[in-house]
């Protein structure tokens, strides 16, 4: 080759460089460092992209995921121990996914009912003039409330199970005030009494009405500044006690608010308790984890279509026609297809005996429930002093 031949031929051009550390690229990240290629000195559509794939996994994928997720018990989690990764959704994405947008949903959707709460009952039993007036009133509007919780008992609205029994205690206390203001009148000159609804108690704490002064939180064990801590958190709810009557919408959206957090916190409690009950199958806690954020993934989507399949049954069908006992039925075949996925996710996942399964689906089932329970009703609480 002649140097006319050399000068001719095309020059390759240098690789690019690192620009934090001057490694050569040969990728979207640099090899030395980790510094990506791209910044965000760029346009804003392509970073805004970027973040929607970085925090939804919103691609193909989500399509390959959603059908076994709901109809595949297990499948994600032995595919993802297999090493088939890359094609799904990573398990927490999945999981922050939908709990964010079932409570979204649910927010939305759900509403409490203000006919129990608009103080119709506080009036009647304020003008009786009789004790078993008052009784009969007490009565009936104790009946409204006990069939309101059996509606929402095991479904979605349960949420607001914390309102139905502020709503009955507050019932109580109006009786049993009238009735003692009847029984302390002379016979002949019972009237009507004034007021237009009792004044609000505000928070009980065992049995006895929270006062700063005379019934304070007051935790021997505890330091002087988290009993204090602790009374401010009372004084918020005692306020906030009464603006449930106003406005119970509000203490609805702080429970709701609350939940998702408190589900990220039991995620790992769900798994450490997958991890003691296969003590023996010598798998790692990470693996139970991942079980554990596919479960709840799940429980999240069955939450989602519920409350999706509510919003028509309740819109366009009305108590007592076929749509409105299709969408029951739909909704019934949503919640009873929950325990049956989590049992045969258990099974094909741990790959132990039916009776074995049984027995530690239950245990784990039961231990759940009550610690779920637990931490509704301190999601609840939060609600009632953060609303």
């Amino acid at each position: 080759m002649t140097a006319n031949d050399a000068s001719d031929s095309p020059r390759e051009s240098p690789p690019a460089r690192c620009r934090n550390c001057g490694a050569p690229l040969h990728g979207p990240h640099c090899h030395a460092c980790g510094q990506p290629v791209k910044g965000l000195m760029r346009p804003l559509g392509s970073v805004f992209g970027d973040l929607l794939d970085s925090v939804f996994d919103l691609d193909l994928r989500v399509l390959r995921t959603l059908g076994p997720l709901l109809t595949k018990p297990g499948f994600l989690s032995l595919e993802y121990f297999a090493g088939r990764q890359v094609r799904y959704v990573t398990p927490f994405r999945l999981f922050f996914f939908f709990a964010v947008l079932a409570f979204f949903v649910a927010r939305l959707t759900l509403q409490v009912d203000t006919r129990m709460t608009e103080g119709d009952g506080h009036q009647a039993m304020a003008n009786a003039t009789t004790v078993a007036a008052v009784v009969r009133e007490r009565d009936a509007r104790l009946a409204q409330f006990e069939a309101a919780r059996r509606e929402m008992t095991g479904t979605p609205a349960a949420m607001g199970l914390p309102g139905i029994a502020a709503g009955e205690q507050a019932i109580r206390e109006a009786a049993d005030a009238r009735i003692r203001e009847l029984q302390g009148a002379p016979a002949a000159k019972v009237a009507p009494s004034s007021a237009q609804t009792p004044q609000p108690r505000g928070l009980v704490i065992n049995g006895q009405r929270w006062d700063a002064q005379r019934h304070p939180v007051a935790i021997a064990w505890l330091p002087a500044f988290a009993n204090r801590w602790l009374n401010q958190q009372a004084q918020h709810a005692s306020d906030n006690v009464a603006r449930l009557k106003r406005d119970p919408d509000a203490f609805k959206d702080a429970v709701l608010g609350t939940i998702p957090t408190t589900l990220f916190v039991l995620v790992p409690v769900f798994a450490l308790m997958l991890k003691l009950a296969y003590l023996f199958k010598r798998r790692l806690y990470m693996e139970h984890l991942i079980v554990a954020l596919h479960s709840h993934a799940f429980l999240c989507l069955m939450l989602l279509l519920m409350l999706l399949a509510n919003v028509p049954a309740e819109t366009f069908a009305p108590d007592g026609t076929w749509l409105n006992s299709a969408f029951d039925w739909v909704e019934g075949a949503l919640l009873l297809w929950v325990p049956v996925y989590l049992l045969l996710m258990q099974k094909r996942v741990y790959a132990q005996g039916w009776s074995v399964t049984l027995l530690k689906f239950g245990v784990i089932g039961f231990c759940y429930s009550l610690l779920l329970g637990c931490a509704i009703t301190a999601a609840a609480m939060i609600g009632l002093v953060s609303m």
